[in-house]
Order: structure tokens, then C-alpha cells, then sequence
């Protein structure tokens, strides 16, 4: 059984991988890349070196991709897929001869709006990350940044082809994760952005699931504000994000997958007064402090209309936090009241560290679901990990 390699990132190299397999033969990917035959026969080697094994059957009839080739080739397409435009549109051949480091340094440079932080930053020296942004503003025959007096401002065509080399490099990792389930060995991993609903609620019973079926497979949860959250996702950095959906949805690159639906709901304290006894007016809530979610979260749109519908404004003295753990704690060392999706608070209220008031927002319900790019593939690994998000979402 071939052993973990990491794929070699060497453009020029992987791109003959296409070409092999269009023309079924090193000699006409040679003709196709103006290469000699001796040229393309030497990569493909050391490719076939890293990768372990065979990446096409040579015979008298032509060159055919082994069945390990095939999984590395369909990775390969998607990512030039992925950069070529990007590079093209920004001078025509600009593909041929673009490398990874230049790319690393551009994405870095980009990141830090310096060079000296970037050079830090991939452990190169200043000099060898200035050459590389050099020499490839030279080959684009354009700078691909502004100077300003706080550092160096990416070109709009600069962030598209920085985006578009973070999602080509992805799918090259995807290609190492592909490997790795075709051989039967642990390989890849999966990054989820969550929300506040699912992080308490449908996320941990997913992470015990899958752990049970796949131990080894490293999972990393980030949370945070869903535009950040959304700008990994379109970047390449994080797989899916699991909380409320939006609409309409945020950009024609991701796709939403609604998994189930959830109310608002309003809570306060365990021993606050407003749980007991008669409904209280809407006068008395709106007099509350409240701890609430951040402006840009479509339940603080249904809170903030629940008090607009009925001709009042809503309550402005407010603390916004996406933190259930906060408002549990506050809750019950105050008289403050707390709006929070009804499944985000589940287990706080069955367990008495909250209480539901009497009134409750008529408000609709809201989808909760999976948001990824429409262009992503996920490997065996991640489709499995798809599965049992449904699965768990179903016995909410």
C-alpha cells in the first residue's frame, strides 16, 4: 500500500497531468506544452514518486490514468479550474509559467499588506518574497498592488487571484484527503464554521457520531461572526457552515442546504419574577434590559419586529453577545430577559438554568441548515460527515 505523501505543488508539473490524459501520451503533452518528451517523462516521475505509485498505464495503444491517477487527475482539473481564469484574465499565458511560491507570497503580501510581515510570516526572507511578487507583476505586465502610508493595498485583480489560488490549493488538498480513503488510510480533515444555534445544539451530536465512525480524522470548529465566517468559506479555509440560513442568500458562489427550523425565544432567569404569574405587557419587556444577538443576525431582526409590529420601539438598552453561556450566567444574577433561538437554549431549559417567559415572539420560524460553495467536492471523509449532520438533524 503506498505510503502518505504530500502532493507536490509544482504548477508545471501538475499540469501535465491533463494533458497526459487528453492526449493519452507524454509526447503529445510535451507538443502541448512546448516541453521536450524527456522534460514531461521527469516529472511525471518524481510525481509518481511522491504520490506512491503509478499515475498512468503506458502501452503500445497510449497512456491511460491508473486508478489512483484518476482521483489525483479529477483534483488536478478542479483545481486549474479554479486559477486559470484568474490568471488569464489577467494577461493571456500568465498560466504557463505562474509558480506556488509566487503565489504563497502574493496570498501572504495580500494578508499582511507588507512584505517583511509576509516574509515572516511563510519563514523566507524579505528579498526572496519581494522577487516573487516582482517577478510575477512582471509576467502580468501590471503592479498587482497600491502603496499606501499604512502598507501595500491588493488590486481588485489581485484579490480575485489570491482567491482563486487559496481554492486551487484546497482542492489539492482535497486530492491528498482523496488518496488517503482510496488506499484505506486516515488522511484529510474537516473545518466547520458554526453558529451559535448549532454549536449547543445539532453540532455535538454530529462530533460524537462521526468520532465513533472515523477516530482519527482531526475536526476543527471555528466560530465567529458569519461574515467572517463566510469569507473563509468562499476563500477555501472552511468546508461548511451549520447555523441559520440567510435570505436572500449572501452570494451566488455558496449554496444553502436548510436542515430543519427554529423558533425565537424569549428567557430570563430561573427565579425572575416575569416567569411566574400573569403574561407581562409588552410596555414591561420593552422597559428590560436585554441581552440580544449582534445587529447583523436575522433574530435580532425578528426581535427588534416583534416590539415594531405592535407600534413600539424596540428596547435600546441592549447587550449583544452570541453567547448562550453569557446569558445563562447573567440571567441568573440579574433581572435582565434574553432572545435566543429556542434550540440554543434547549438544553439550558431542560436542565431549569432558564425559564421561557409566558409571552413568547410570534415571529416565523427560521431555517437552520448547511451553508458551502457550489463549487465544492467534498471528499469521502466529508461527504460521510454531511451524512450525519442530516442524520442528527432529523431527531431534533
Amino acid at each position: 500500500m503506498p505510503t502518505k505523501q504530500v502532493i507536490p505543488r509544482n504548477l508545471r508539473h501538475l499540469r501535465l497531468l491533463p494533458a497526459i490524459a487528453d492526449t493519452r501520451s507524454l509526447t503529445g503533452a510535451a507538443q502541448f506544452h512546448g516541453l521536450s518528451q524527456t522534460a514531461v517523462t521527469h516529472a511525471l516521475h518524481k510525481l509518481e514518486a511522491a504520490v506512491g505509485s503509478p499515475l498512468f498505464e503506458r502501452s503500445s495503444t497510449g497512456a491511460f490514468p491508473t486508478d489512483r491517477g484518476a482521483v489525483l487527475l479529477a483534483r488536478v482539473r478542479r483545481a486549474l479550474d479554479r486559477l486559470d481564469p484568474a490568471l488569464e484574465s489577467m494577461a493571456a499565458g500568465l498560466s504557463r509559467v505562474v509558480t506556488q511560491s509566487q503565489l504563497i507570497a502574493l496570498i501572504a503580501t495580500a494578508d499582511n499588506g507588507n512584505v517583511t510581515l509576509a516574509a515572516r510570516r511563510l519563514g523566507l526572507s524579505q528579498p526572496t518574497v519581494q522577487r516573487a511578487i516582482t517577478d510575477l507583476e512582471r509576467a502580468a505586465a501590471r503592479p498587482l498592488f497600491d502603496r499606501a502610508a499604512s502598507g501595500l493595498v491588493p488590486r481588485r485583480a489581485c484579490l480575485t487571484l489570491c482567491r482563486a489560488a487559496r481554492l486551487a490549493f484546497a482542492e489539492l488538498d482535497q486530492a491528498e484527503a482523496d488518496l488517503a480513503e482510496f488506499d484505506g488510510r486516515i488522511g484529510g480533515r474537516i473545518v466547520v464554521g458554526a453558529l451559535p444555534l448549532c454549536r449547543s445544539n445539532l453540532l455535538p451530536s454530529v462530533l460524537v457520531a462521526f468520532q465513533k465512525e472515523r477516530p482519527g480524522i482531526p475536526i476543527s470548529v471555528l466560530d465567529g461572526r458569519y461574515d467572517d465566517l463566510l469569507a473563509g468559506l468562499v476563500s477555501g479555509k472552511i468546508d461548511m457552515i451549520l447555523g441559520a440560513l440567510r435570505d436572500p442568500p449572501p452570494m451566488a458562489e455558496v449554496e444553502q442546504r436548510p436542515l430543519f427550523e427554529d423558533r425565537l425565544c424569549f428567557v430570563a432567569g430561573p427565579d425572575h419574577p416575569m416567569t411566574r404569574g400573569p403574561s407581562p405587557s409588552i410596555d414591561a419587556l420593552a422597559q428590560k434590559t436585554w441581552i440580544v444577538p449582534r445587529q447583523e443576525a436575522p433574530s435580532r431582526h425578528q426581535f427588534e419586529s416583534f416590539f415594531q409590529n405592535r407600534g413600539m420601539a424596540p428596547p435600546r438598552n441592549v447587550i449583544e453577545s452570541g453567547s448562550v453561556l453569557l446569558m445563562r450566567e447573567t440571567l441568573r444574577q440579574s433581572d435582565m430577559l434574553g432572545c435566543v433561538s429556542g434550540g440554543q437554549a434547549a438544553a439550558e431549559i431542560r436542565q431549569g438554568l432558564m425559564v421561557k417567559l409566558v409571552v413568547q415572539p410570534d415571529v416565523p420560524a427560521r431555517p437552520i441548515g448547511l451553508t458551502f460553495r457550489s463549487c465544492w467536492f467534498p471528499t469521502a471523509i466529508q461527504g460521510r460527515f454531511l451524512d450525519l449532520v442530516h442524520d442528527c438533524s432529523s431527531k431534533l
